[in-house]
């Protein structure tokens, strides 16, 4: 059998205390749902608090500007005393800088169009032309030049 609740929607106000739970969560990092929670209210209240009161939306603002505040200047003081990998994160994170991604490239390996001409070229049956000297039709031939390559091709 189903029992009904009693249920009665509470009235928020953006009073000091929630402000400064909004704030604090906020500062913390929290988002959404969470932020809600952390600060005492269900997602739906905070929501409509929002939209009733702006100074709500103004506090979770101001606590996400100033937590991200602590952070950067905890990274720019640990990048300052020689800590690389904060020195990194803010090159990364703040300034979009990107680690070059060079592939290293053996130079035997690389392709040259010239010399793959050359390699062609050598590996080439060259044979001239073959005259018929004797007159009396005989099959003396006398080969001008003659260079065979019997390589196979790599």
């Amino acid at each position: 059998m189903f029992q009904t609740l009693p249920y009665e929607p509470r009235q928020l106000q953006a009073t000091e205390d929630r402000l400064a739970r909004i704030y604090k969560a906020a500062r913390l990092g929290l988002k959404g749902d969470n932020l809600a929670l952390a600060a005492g209210m269900l997602p739906t209240e905070y929501a409509r608090l929002k939209q009733f009161d702006s100074i709500a939306e103004y506090a979770e603002m101001k606590g996400r500007a100033e937590g991200e505040m602590q952070a950067s200047e905890q990274l720019h003081t640990a990048a300052a005393q020689g800590d690389a990998k904060a020195a990194l994160a803010i090159l990364q994170n703040v300034h979009g800088w990107v680690a070059k991604q060079a592939i290293t490239v053996d130079v035997n390996q690389s392709i040259s169009i010239t010399a793959a001409l050359q390699e062609a070229e050598r590996r080439v049956i060259d044979v001239m032309d073959v005259k018929d000297i004797s007159e009396d039709r005989h099959t003396d031939t006398r080969v001008l030049d003659h260079r065979v390559a019997h390589q196979p091709v790599a």
